[in-house]
């Protein structure tokens, strides 16, 4: 299996393995130049979002700057919106439903590392995925951590921190992130 592989599948694996550091520094050079647009520029933007995420829907929206790993693991759905300085760290899925809207500084971190010190110290590091529902706004300043799914219909109250996953219907908000009250309709 090879340390892509075995990136994907959420196995430990070595970051610094050559086909990797080469994909990582084909996103770095596209969302250089992303981030080298100007407001004048959004067919550009657009072009170059498409060219990094693995699948993007109609009217997407990113202001730079913009970060992620590799891109080819993010996907997001129709009317997007992420605000300023947004990082998607995509070394598993990011899946991002239709008509989500994110705050500034909002980070999702698939990225994972041991937690016991000898086997961090191997420089060996894995990930797990993340799903964002339909219809989700979050907040300036939330972190997602790896593994969570966000359910359709949330709201995530802003400087939050989601290391648990959110039912669809929900507000949440806190550090660390809770349900604070399910919406009827």
């Amino acid at each position: 299996m090879t340390e892509k592989e075995k990136m994907l599948s959420g196995k430990l694996y070595m970051a610094s393995d050559p086909e990797l550091s080469k994909e990582r520094t084909n996103a770095r050079r596209i969302t250089r130049l992303f981030n080298q647009t100007t407001e004048e520029q959004s067919t550009c933007r657009v072009d170059l979002l498409k060219e990094l995420f693995e699948k993007t829907g109609c009217n997407i929206n990113i202001e730079p700057p913009f970060y992620c790993d590799y891109g080819y693991n993010i996907s997001i759905g129709d009317n997007f919106y992420a605000n300023f300085d947004c990082i998607i760290l995509d070394v598993c899925r990011v899946k991002i439903g239709d008509n989500v809207l994110f705050g500034p500084r909002v980070s999702l971190y698939t990225a994972g590392h041991p937690i016991d010190a000898t086997e961090r110290n191997t420089l060996l590091e894995f990930g797990k995925s993340i799903t964002i529902g339909n219809n989700v706004w979050i907040g300036g300043n939330v972190v997602i951590n790896p593994g969570i799914i966000i359910g359709n219909n949330v709201t995530i109250g802003s400087g939050s921190v989601v290391t648990k996953n959110i039912p669809d219907n929900a507000i949440a908000a806190g550090n660390p992130c809770k349900v604070l009250r399910l919406l009827t309709h």
